[in-house]
């Protein structure tokens, strides 16, 4: 059952989307008319500001990642907004707010749903286009660093694609954490970027062994955690940088699926080797991490001590182009698309 308050206007029908007609390059992405989403149990209609680009979407407009069962085929992992429509069992104090949300597909829309469990307030003053770039690098860096490699005051990390939206994101974490980041970048403007952003050191990668430069950094004592986006050859080259009782948390497999690594280094070192993914999760998990960012993360955000590090917004209906620019890699932060 869907509720909405007397003050709410009437919905429309239907609404501009982004669809997927057939899998291929950024000119994939196809505005298209589509009917506004139904609330079911415990979700909530939002009526969209901003979505947030991620690399999954990318993925998904190739045809090498599928939304998970019962997902929309649109594609968009986060979005921010106003809730304009209940469904049964949520609290009607949600009617009206402003959210930002991580949902499982159809961000890049007019109107979303999302799992009321993972939608949190957007405070008073905070740029809902802003906004819409928290949800998914938030969660994500959050249960990888901090739950799954469980870094705390002191440590050292190692990022890789530090002008990446998980970079940026984790950067600021462990400013505000105190936790020294050490990040890797392809270019010298994009070291400089990271580390005007607040990383503590910047490696590019192209004219300096990481590894080697880590072992400087660290002065031979290696890193407490390595947060991985690349995969392939890097996996034992990271093993390489952590300190006995590392951790090392895969997360994409940008640079392959495989590696070769050598068994008693671990043992000896005693790393632990983890990763996750988080889109097909639970959404009685992603509630959980919800809540513990509303805990100890959130703060900062209604303090104005958390912000996204933006790159470029482009209109809804120009998706293609916020993918274009993507793939070129030459961004630094997130990209938004902004619904006008």
């Amino acid at each position: 059952m869907v509720t909405q308050t007397a003050q709410s206007p009437a919905l429309p029908t239907d609404m501009m989307a982004i669809g997927i007609p057939v899998p291929g390059g950024p000119e994939a992405l196809v505005p298209q008319r589509l009917p506004i989403p139904v609330p079911g149990e415990g979700e909530v209609l939002i009526r969209v500001a901003a979505a947030g680009v991620n690399r999954p979407d990318v993925l998904q407009r190739m045809g090498k990642y599928p939304p998970p069962p019962g997902a929309p085929d649109t594609p968009g992992l986060e979005v921010s907004g106003t809730v304009v429509a209940l469904g049964s069992g949520v609290d009607a104090a949600l009617m009206g707010q402003a959210v930002c949300a991580l949902v499982a597909g159809g961000g890049y829309a007019e109107y979303a749903v999302a799992p009321a469990p993972q939608c949190l307030p957007v405070p008073g003053g905070y740029d809902l286009i802003e906004a819409a770039a928290l949800p998914e690098t938030l969660f994500t860096v959050w249960t990888n660093l901090f739950e799954r490699a469980y870094v705390v005051a002191g440590d050292t990390v190692l990022v890789h694609g530090g002008t990446s939206g998980i970079a940026t994101m984790a950067i600021r974490l462990c400013n505000l954490f105190d936790i020294t980041i050490i990040v890797t970048c392809g270019s010298d403007a994009k070291c400089k970027a990271a580390l005007d952003w607040g990383a503590d050191h910047a490696i590019n990668y192209r004219d300096a062994d990481f590894v080697t430069e880590v072992g400087r950094i660290t002065e031979g004592k290696g890193v407490q955690a390595v947060l991985d986006m690349v995969g392939g050859d890097y996996l034992p080259r990271n093993l390489a940088c952590l300190a006995p009782d590392g951790r090392h948390v895969s997360i994409a497999v940008l640079g392959g699926a495989k590696a070769e690594i050598f068994i008693p280094q671990i043992m000896q070192n005693r790393l632990t080797l983890t990763g996750s993914t988080l889109r097909a999760r639970s959404v009685a998990f992603k509630g959980l991490v919800a809540d513990e960012l509303s805990r100890t993360v959130w703060p900062f955000v209604a303090q104005g001590k958390l912000r996204p590090a933006m790159d470029r917004t482009y209109p809804l209906a120009q998706a293609s182009a916020a993918h274009a620019r993507m793939e070129a890699g030459d961004h630094v932060g997130k990209i938004v698309l902004v619904v006008e």
